[in-house]
């Protein structure tokens, strides 16, 4: 053997030695598992599919605070509303490098049911996938405290006169499909307006634009100085004590409309995840452990929103969540196609 080659093969060893202190490599220590310890290096870019200052940013933001101290990295948002999210997720898709970088906050409810209704030519879960839920947010009936309207049957028994006027904040909403339930299980209807988000749709309801409104309810309780919860699309209503014991839909008529509530959502893209398990293992461990955190709950309970909303899902949790979503919306088609 010559010089040169006993040099290269000692540099050889050497840079493999190099090589695997770099990678973190250790006896017994699976490669992939050391290449998955260099994930993360730099910040997340986050799509919200909805406008900046609404319900979405505050709860992206108070997990974040969490989240980015396990992650050791932060955080960086773009808004994108419009078509009742469609435009938002057509760029996280089409266009964020599918790196395990790009996220998107989504609001699983509305969104999916958006899906089933423009029919987009992207495709869950084939596409993305939602890993980490961290609420449930029920749909609600509410007026501003002083409206003529003191209970869910006032609402309806107007509305079987002539149609009320009721403020969304957009037509592909499980909201929206429970004021249409509403409307066909009591002969009564309700002219649908949509408002392009919570705040507008806030202010719809304040100034009387609209007589009544229908929106997710923790937003409409961080404003109670405004607002009265007249019923809620859900089997119970876990905020009883501070809706001054607003009954159910169901309760208050008898009919069988299924749960409706709206439930954000951390997504990433399928082919990522598939790609590299064990940093989308992370994302789903860290994310887990932020939403356990006081510094989660803390930063929310300064939203002004109720605590009793916050409850993590997993990626199993969230995909049949959401392909039941997909099933409700499809049953309302029709009537959703029709009033767009």
């Amino acid at each position: 053997m010559d010089h040169s080659t006993r040099i290269t093969r000692r540099a050889l060893c050497g840079g493999m030695a190099a090589a695997g202190l770099l990678a973190g490599l250790v006896p017994g220590l699976p490669v992939s598992r050391a290449a998955a310890q260099s994930y993360p290096q730099r910040n997340f870019r986050v799509i919200i599919p909805t406008g900046q200052g609404g319900g979405a940013e505050r709860l992206a933001r108070a997990f974040d605070d969490a989240w980015s101290k396990l992650l050791n990295q932060q955080f960086e948002y773009t808004f994108h509303p419009g078509a009742a999210g469609q435009i938002g997720y057509e760029l996280f898709v089409k266009q964020r490098e599918a790196d395990g970088y790009n996220l998107l906050f989504g609001n699983m409810g509305p969104e999916m049911i958006m899906y089933a209704v423009q029919k987009p030519d992207y495709r869950f879960p084939e596409d993305f996938v939602y890993f980490s839920r961290t609420d449930i947010d029920d749909s609600c009936i509410f007026v501003r405290n002083d409206s003529p309207y003191k209970d869910l049957k006032s609402v309806v028994e107007a509305a079987k006169k002539n149609p009320v006027n009721v403020a969304v904040s957009r037509i592909p909403h499980p909201a929206s499909i429970g004021m249409l339930a509403l409307g066909e299980a009591t002969g009564s209807t309700y002219n649908l307006i949509p408002y392009g988000g919570g705040n507008p749709t806030y202010v719809a309801v304040m100034n009387g634009e609209a007589d009544v409104g229908a929106l997710p309810i923790t937003g409409v309780l961080s404003l109670s100085s405004q607002f009265r919860v007249l019923g809620v699309f859900n089997r119970e209503n876990i905020f009883a004590g501070i809706t001054d014991n607003a009954p159910t839909v169901n309760g208050a008529f008898g009919t069988s409309i299924p749960d409706l509530y709206s439930s954000r959502a951390w997504a990433v893209h399928s082919s990522w995840a598939d790609a590299n398990p064990e940093d989308f293992a992370l994302l789903e461990r860290t994310s887990r452990e932020a939403h356990a955190s006081d510094a989660f709950r803390d930063a929310f309970v300064k939203t002004g929103s109720p605590v009793e909303s916050l409850k993590y899902g997993d990626r199993q949790v969230c995909t049949e969540y959401a392909l039941a979503m997909l099933d409700l919306a499809k049953r309302y088609e029709p009537v959703l196609s029709a009033q767009r």
